[in-house]
């Protein structure tokens, strides 16, 4: 596999755990995913990695509640070191789309930037 094709594949893995983590509310598991530094931001919300985390782990699972897992993947692109990923994550009675601004630093890629709002 070359360094493109390996690159993709890390990004979509995360994008994987980063669905898997919102649909069991694992903090923890969302946390690797996530640059110590990221922020999270939203039309008139911005909330930090770890005031984001605390929600998570505060709020119902939907994993418990029966919810359908309908996590998407719209769009994945990656430029060098930096990747934009594009995802519906429909979550309890809201449809949110999610951009996630990646970046792969010291031969890891990270999340360091989620922008979403509801549709």
């Amino acid at each position: 596999m070359d360094e493109a094709a390996a690159d993709f594949a890390a990004v979509l893995a995360i994008v994987q755990g980063y669905f898997r983590g919102l649909y069991t509310g694992d903090a923890l598991a969302l946390r690797e995913l996530f640059a110590p530094d990221a922020y999270l931001k939203a039309p008139g919300l911005r909330r930090s990695l770890d005031d984001w985390l605390s929600a998570v782990a505060a709020r119902p699972v939907p994993q418990q509640q029966g919810a359908t897992y309908a996590f998407k993947v719209l769009a994945i692109e990656v430029i060098k070191d930096q990747a934009l990923v594009k995802a519906e994550c429909p979550l309890f009675e809201h449809f949110y789309v999610d951009f996630l601004g990646l970046l792969k630093e010291d031969g890891r890629w990270r999340i360091v930037n989620k922008m979403y709002t509801a549709l």
